[in-house]
């Protein structure tokens, strides 16, 4: 008699976004960890450019005016790069690339005690961000 074998949820889940990932194909990933910068602010800039052509949001994030402008920038170039090393054989101009999807998540924070008044201290949150960028192209859905 077979001995049958119940397989953990963790590992079911992660084998369905392997599945997933197979079916992108033509779509990259590039990560950014424990970026210096609260999450709130790094939104602030990621929703700037989610959906929109590789080449306006890189014009967008060259002239945009804060510190998170320029990890992202550096981040989609990087994302663009992938694409080019998984796609080989095809340019970047001719295959109407996207920026598909991006997340912004909570990273570590560094915890801190500042001195107050009368004996007490307040703590400062340092906190830092996880960014996913996924580039894909407007050919492959279609």
């Amino acid at each position: 008699m077979e001995a049958t074998t119940k397989i953990k949820k963790s590992v079911l889940i992660r084998q369905r976004k392997e599945q997933e990932k197979a079916q992108q194909g033509g779509a990259s990933v590039a990560k950014l960890q424990n970026c210096p910068t609260s999450p709130r602010k790094m939104r602030l800039v990621v929703d700037l450019i989610r959906g929109v052509e590789v080449e306006k949001a890189l014009n967008t994030l060259k002239f945009l005016n804060k510190e998170a402008a320029i990890r992202v920038e550096k981040l989609l170039v990087s994302a663009i790069k992938n694409w080019e090393a998984k796609n080989e054989g095809q340019r970047v101009e001719d295959s109407a690339l996207f920026v598909k999807e991006v997340s912004v998540g909570g990273g570590r924070q560094n915890k801190r005690m500042r001195p107050a008044p009368q004996g007490r201290g307040y703590r400062i949150r340092k906190r830092s961000n996880h960014v996913t960028l996924i580039v894909g192209s407007k050919n492959d859905i279609n």
